[in-house]
């Protein structure tokens, strides 16, 4: 037999496995969409009586099992230069999706937006706050954990740190305040404390019960009065949180992506990750006002027109983009245990167009957009009104994002650039080499860009 009769001998033969391979994809589909049925009746059957939901776990491992075993077996027929591989990936994701869709389509879905400080973190986490009594919204709980520990000798270690974060994260996730609470100063008394950094940020710890009904409380705009609500009971909020649907958390004290990983793989959390960056440069001069006691060399700097190459302030900027930039790398990547769970969004694109981009962030986290969030977004996207607290979420956010130009010195914004360099080329912001385009608000700093 001629060398081309056996090849196309082959090639029938793994059109045929391929065939075969697919058929059983759909029985296995098939197979899974009963094991679903059965699994949400004794699901409903398990919630009635507050036991551990197993049934349904298992019904997806079965299914991504035999899809894994699949794929293998499709692998195996062609080299990595082949098309069969890829397109066995293909219908292994779509199958997995809709798997991954139909049953979390009724169950607990929660984010995290991870961001660093001044990056619009806390308006952005306002897009989630203003939801409506169906999210359970928390505002930088870790500040607590990072006070206590940040200096401690047997935490100097950045993983430890990070493995801290991430419990305390996961409790909170499952509503239980109890790992928060050994880091809040002073410790609670039963339970309760005065002392929750900014609780007014969140709407859900301003709500009846868990604002005290004996002292009235009231919402203005984004936020309650702590004033009026007293101590914070949280037993109650562990209740609250329960009863809520959705669970948001902001944070700027992730640092590293890779470390949410146990937290992701959790079979009792549904996470979805949104990663908040923004411009160095603005990040940097925004830092400068709103921290201008802990900037003053920066100003220095700025007044000087030198800045020492080797200095620990000039390190730390480069550390801090380089975490950032490692983190979104990690994310784009799409590793498995963070396929469909990530999303990197720029805070220039959410000032630009933040309907659109919050419409996409609730899509990405599966949870409706509801009228509320929408018509927050529209009073405090468009105000006329100059915010003169730096921490004000009122904004009108297309010039938000251009302020900075006018801020920074050109010296510091050339500084940002030398070291801040491969973090800008990802995120798609433009370097600058002269004063006069910097504050030439005609021509964008910001590449038109996509991420996926």
């Amino acid at each position: 037999m001629s060398n081309e009769s056996k090849q196309r001998s082959r090639m029938k033969t793994k059109y045929a496995v391929v065939f075969i391979c697919i058929v059983a994809i759909v029985i296995i589909e098939k197979e899974s969409n009963i094991l679903s049925r059965v699994s949400k009746q004794l699901i409903q059957r398990q919630r009635a009586q507050q036991t551990p939901k197993k049934t349904l776990e298992y019904s997806n491992t079965t299914q991504k099992g035999s899809l894994m075993v699949l794929k293998s077996l499709l692998s195996k027929l062609y080299d990595t230069k082949g098309n069969y591989s890829n397109y066995s990936e293909d219908i292994e994701e779509e199958e997995l999706e809709d798997v991954e869709t139909k049953s979390n389509s009724s169950a607990r879905k929660h984010v995290l937006l991870m961001a660093t400080t001044r990056t619009g973190s806390s308006f952005v986490g306002e897009f989630f706050n203003q939801h409506g009594e169906s999210l359970f919204y928390l505002f930088e709980p870790l500040w607590h954990v990072e006070g206590m520990l940040t200096s401690a000798a047997e935490v100097s270690n950045g993983t430890v740190l990070a493995g801290i974060y991430r419990d305390v994260l996961r409790g909170l996730f499952l509503c239980d305040f109890s790992p928060l609470e050994k880091f809040i100063s002073p410790p609670p008394q039963d339970h309760v404390t005065p002392a929750l950094f900014r609780r007014e940020s969140s709407l859900s710890l301003c709500e009846e019960p868990v604002c005290s009904p004996v002292i009235k409380h009231v919402i203005e705009r984004y936020h309650c009065k702590i004033r009026r609500c007293g101590p914070l009971n949280l037993t109650l909020a562990s209740k609250s949180c329960l009863s809520k649907q959705y669970h948001a958390i902001k944070s700027v004290r992730v640092r590293h992506l890779e470390t949410l990983q146990p937290l992701v793989e959790d079979p009792r959390l549904d996470i979805r990750v949104i990663q908040l960056v923004r411009d160095p440069r603005a990040i940097l001069a925004s830092r400068m006002v709103a921290f201008s006691s802990k900037y003053q060399m920066w100003k220095t700097w700025a007044q000087d027109g030198q800045v020492p190459e080797d200095d620990e302030e000039l390190k730390k900027l480069k550390g801090n983009c380089d975490h950032i930039r490692m983190s979104a790398e990690v994310g784009l990547s799409k590793p498995g245990w963070l396929r469909r769970r990530y999303m990197l969004v720029r805070y220039e694109d959410i000032a630009r167009y933040p309907m659109q981009k919050a419409e996409e962030m609730y899509k990405f986290t599966g949870i409706p957009f509801s009228s509320q969030a929408r018509e927050w977004i529209l009073r405090n996207t468009q105000t006329t009104q100059e915010a003169n607290d730096v921490y004000s979420t009122q904004k009108n956010s297309s010039e938000q994002a251009e302020k900075w130009r006018f801020s920074i010195p050109f010296t510091l914004a050339q500084v940002v650039q030398s070291v801040c360099g491969p973090t800008m080329k990802l995120f798609g912001y433009k370097f600058v080499n002269d004063e006069k385009t910097l504050i030439n608000k005609s021509i964008s700093l910001l590449e038109d860009k996509l991420f996926f």
